[in-house]
């Protein structure tokens, strides 16, 4: 017993961190390989399509979450104070209007993507508000370095959405779409445990200094820009295909989704490390390079394991996650896993550029992201070509990131 103390204490937040986000990625996967195996690929295809929305959606909510952990690690006292109250508000202010927004049109979008109902939507769109203002709870704890907070948020809302959501499918007789978008919606409640609200108002906002207020507006308009053009990278295949397709093969693409991008969302448990470090060596005039080659290394060696797996064993894969239903993408599932590998790696220098003020590579990736969807758009006879789109558009998105990489390396040798 002694020695488990020991060696609990020996571990540190960012490694309990880590742990906390493989466990959540897991209990996400069996929440998603539930959905599937129970509902079958049609209905399937529908609860896929409101965690697509929700993670296009997140393109704003880890704007206002990587906005205030950085400027958590750079500002202090009373600036940070009147920080946090105005960034509280606009995070708010923000999912009223687009949780408005998604009610408003909540039947345009039944017929966009042919959903059985619209009410899936409407009750997705009353827990937008809830899940902005507890992406700016999770930057704060994010940039303090407070890993061990930031870790239980993810794990009350992986949990109860996994177990309501089960529950409810079992007990309450409503369409799987509006059950799975009700345990959503719940789940975001859970996501607020626990809160740092302490000291927090709307109404006494103070005045940031002005050489700051323009800091954080420059780095909160460009960083959305970046997360757009990553949930356009990451998520527009599944919408297209749902659009494109059959309800049977957007099912079908889905799950080879939902395995394919294992690689991605372990990638962002590097990336929610990587800004506070870099922002943090960068104050303190440290050399920031060895931080993003030791994430892209990483990074790098798990993909290459997975497409691997996937190349090896396809069938066996698709078949223990999903059901024999599935087996018939099982040929695509290397080649998926091999395009989000290409695509989890060009983020982490895109997020290690983002840390350090550059901005090019936002640029860059916003036209490549918009480069993915037109060849898809224009290329998608079967499900085999939507796959082989995306890997031509990520080879060109990382070649061009090194790229810019070794340019600025060649630049900063200069300058010294």
């Amino acid at each position: 017993m002694t020695a488990f103390k020991l060696v609990l204490k020996k571990i540190s937040p960012e490694q309990w961190f880590m742990g906390s986000v493989l466990l959540v990625n897991g209990g996400n996967y069996l929440y998603n390989l539930f959905l599937g195996r129970i509902l079958g690929p049609a209905a399937f295809a529908e609860a896929a399509l409101l965690v697509t929305l929700l993670l296009v959606l997140s393109f704003m909510g880890m704007t206002f979450q990587l906005a205030t952990a950085k400027f958590a690690v750079i500002f202090a006292d009373e600036e940070w104070q009147n920080f946090r109250n105005k960034i509280y508000k606009q995070a708010s202010y923000v999912g009223l209007v687009i949780g408005l927004l998604i009610l408003v049109f909540a039947k345009k979008l039944q017929i966009i993507f042919n959903t059985e109902s619209h009410w899936m939507f409407v009750v997705f769109a009353i827990g937008i508000p809830c899940y902005f203002f507890m992406s700016v709870n999770r930057g704060t704890f994010q940039g303090q370095l407070k890993f061990n907070k930031l870790s239980i948020t993810y794990q009350t809302e992986m949990w109860s959405r996994l177990l309501i959501t089960i529950a409810l499918i079992y007990l309450v007789p409503l369409q799987p779409g509006i059950l799975v978008a009700l345990g959503i919606l719940i789940s975001f409640l859970f996501g607020l445990f626990p809160s740092d609200v302490k000291g927090l108002s709307f109404k006494k906002v103070g005045e940031m200094l002005p050489e700051n207020t323009k800091k954080v507006s420059q780095f909160i308009w460009l960083t959305a820009c970046y997360e757009l053009t990553q949930i356009i990278i990451n998520n527009s295949d599944v919408l297209l295909v749902k659009h494109y397709f059959n309800a049977l093969d957007a099912g079908l693409y889905a799950s080879l989704a939902l395995i394919g991008r294992v690689v991605y969302f372990v990638a962002w448990m590097f990336v929610m490390l990587l800004l506070p470090t870099v922002v943090q060596k960068q104050k303190d005039g440290e050399p920031t390079a060895p931080i993003l080659f030791k994430y892209v290394s990483y990074i790098s060696l798990l993909s290459a394991c997975i497409v691997v797996v996937c190349y090896l064993f396809p069938d066996l894969i698709i078949t223990l996650m999903f059901g024999d239903a599935y087996i018939s993408v099982a040929g695509l599932l290397w080649q998926y896993a091999l395009a989000t590998s290409l695509f989890a790696i060009s983020n982490i220098f895109a997020y290690y550029f983002l840390s350090l003020d550059h901005y090019v590579p936002v640029i860059l990736s916003g036209l490549l992201g918009m480069s993915q969807v037109l060849l898809v758009a224009f290329f998608h006879e079967n499900l085999e070509m939507v796959v082989h789109m995306q890997i031509i558009a990520m080879t060109i998105l990382l070649v061009v990131q090194l790229i810019y990489f070794i340019n600025k390396k060649k630049i900063s040798k200069k300058i010294e």
